[in-house]
């Protein structure tokens, strides 16, 4: 039997396969982690102003800023993970699942700003560095924020390995920059506070800079990947290939195409069967290839063409097998 060869581009996957998890269960899963989300971004915001304005620390100013962005993102994602399971309707017959990957888009343009902002209070305070107060508040209040970050973490990593969502893998890429960030911002308070150089302070600030731009264009990445109809892992496809053809009177599968969209996977290819066969028993052969692929993503949407074996014409509209290869030759 022939298969469609896997997508030559790099694989971006990561955790369980798209859709391998039923959308009631991903969806109760992702609703959990960002209300947990949400929760300690509010929390961390009311620690770090305290903190900031008893020390008047840049580096606590910088992780301030970063948290204010953490709870519009977490918000974001909070509402987008609900609406992307929303079933489809008359108007969006593919499903809402992309709003996750709009919601992260909103994660990485947030975090750019954050970084500009910070970075350039971290450059005046540089050019004009100023003595910390209360440092131990700016420290005390830097753990905290690194406890609370790193169950969050580990929480969103939980949740990861049960259910693929890019809005959560976004507010985790986010969350995880933000222990690092967290963790430089209390060694330059330390550091400036022990030898008496606030520019050390600023210049920690800096460092989150560069680390949530690195972390914002990670988030960007991935959402780009959703909404440019990315193939699935080479995984996913072989195992789809393989449940499909788990039939001798499937001849042969190609023009497989296959994308994600929030807690959902869109699914369609040709199938070439006997041609002497009637519809009927054509039916039942699809509908049994397509309940075995449901078994194992729960979360699919599947169509499956019949083509008769060997003489089946090259059709499929604007991206039919034959268009497409003219393309390649051009």
């Amino acid at each position: 039997m022939t298969h469609d060869p896997a997508p030559s581009a790099a694989d971006a996957a990561h955790g369980p396969l798209p859709g391998a998890t039923p959308v009631d269960e991903a969806a109760r899963l992702t609703a959990k982690v960002t209300l947990l989300s949400v929760s300690v971004a509010a929390v961390l915001i009311v620690v770090k102003v305290l903190a900031w304005r008893l020390s008047g620390s840049i580096a606590t100013l910088a992780s301030l800023a970063d948290s204010a962005l953490d709870l519009v993102a977490s918000l974001a994602t909070f509402y987008a993970v609900r609406y992307a399971v929303a079933p489809p309707d008359a108007d969006h017959r593919y499903g809402h699942g992309k709003a996750e990957a709009f919601a992260s888009l909103i994660q990485a343009g947030l975090v750019f700003a954050s970084a500009a902002l910070i970075g350039q209070e971290a450059v005046d305070h540089i050019l004009h560095p100023k003595p910390l107060a209360n440092e131990g508040w700016a420290m005390a209040a830097m753990a905290v924020s690194t406890g609370l970050t790193v169950l969050l973490v580990l929480a969103q990593t939980r949740v990861l390995r049960q259910a693929n969502s890019v809005a959560v893998a976004g507010d985790r890429a986010h969350y995880a920059a933000d222990v690092a960030s967290n963790i430089v911002a209390l060694l330059g308070i330390a550091l400036a506070a022990l030898l008496g150089t606030p520019w050390i302070d600023a210049a920690a600030g800096l460092a989150v800079t560069a680390w949530l731009v690195w972390g914002a264009i990670s988030v960007f990445r991935q959402s780009a990947f959703q909404l440019m109809d990315h193939e699935l892992s080479q995984e996913a496809r072989a195992q789809i290939l393989a449940l499909v053809g788990d039939d001798p009177r499937i001849l042969d599968i190609h023009d497989l195409r296959t994308r994600a969209s929030g807690p959902y996977v869109h699914v369609q290819m040709h199938a070439a069967l006997a041609g002497h066969i009637s519809l009927e028993e054509a039916h039942r052969i699809l509908i049994a290839a397509e309940r075995r692929v449901l078994d194992a993503f729960p979360a699919a949407d599947i169509l499956i063409h019949a083509d008769p074996h060997g003489r089946a014409e090259p059709h499929g509209g604007a991206f039919n097998e034959a268009g497409a290869a003219q393309e390649q030759t051009r």
